[in-house]
Formats: structure tokens, sequence, C-alpha cells
């Protein structure tokens, strides 16, 4: 009697390597989306851009005696940009620009990013901050 060997999988290996991939899913996935959302975030960090070249120009032509004069709509700094679910909010008061990730209801909703001048005197130093830092966007 001559057998045949079978070939193929058993039903072990298969459960194992169902389990393997399950795991690797559950511990991909919060990493992807952490990095999906730092690289959204990216595009607030830009919006402060304007802003902040804004107060450079004003502060290289002396317009700005202390920091309590960097405002928005003053000084030919640009007014504030109110938060929409299209458009990020962007206030600076007291040379301290912060900017708010619009309203659309995603995980980044509310989340600020500050960016805080040291000084009115060319070259100006900054400093980031705000809630973006918790949660590891910026």
């Amino acid at each position: 009697m001559i057998q045949k060997k079978q070939k193929g999988f058993t039903l072990i290996e298969l459960m194992i390597v169902t389990a393997i991939i399950g795991i690797l899913v559950s511990v991909a996935l919060p990493a992807y989306d952490l990095y999906r959302n730092r690289a959204r975030f990216s595009e607030a960090i830009l919006a402060i851009g304007f802003y902040r070249a804004a107060i450079l120009v004003q502060a290289h032509s002396d317009r700005f005696g202390t920091l309590d004069d960097v405002d928005a709509g003053s000084n030919g700094i640009p007014p504030i940009q109110a938060q929409a679910t299209s458009t990020h909010g962007i206030d600076v008061v007291n040379g301290v620009i912060t900017v708010t990730w619009m309203a659309d209801g995603t995980d980044l909703a509310g989340t600020t990013y500050t960016l805080a001048a040291q000084g009115v005197i060319p070259p100006i130093q900054w400093v980031t901050g705000g809630s973006c830092v918790v949660g590891g966007y910026c």
C-alpha cells in the first residue's frame, strides 16, 4: 500500500499565523494614527508662518516697543483668523501666536500650538508650546 503525502497547512498553524497578524495589527494601528495626526498637524504649524513673518518684518522696522505691542490686527500684523470647520483659528496676543486646529470633528479638533516671541529686538527667539506637545503632534 502506497501512502500519499498531503500538502498544506494544519489548522493550528493557520491559527498561530492569524494570532501573530492580530498582535502586529493591534500594535501598528495606534502608531499609524499618531503618525497620521502628526503629519496632518504640520498644516496648522505652517499656517502661522505668515503671522511670524509679519512680526519679524515689523520688528526689523522698529515698530514695537514691547511685547504688548505685538497683537493681531495692529502694527502691520494680520487680523485674527476665526476658527471654523475648514480654517484654523490664529490669534496673536502680546507676542504669542496661537493656532487652534479647525473644528472639523477629528481627533485634532481644538488642539493648539503656540509660538511665543521672547523679545522684540531682532533676532527674535521663539519658544514653542501648546496642547499639541502633550498629544505628540508637534
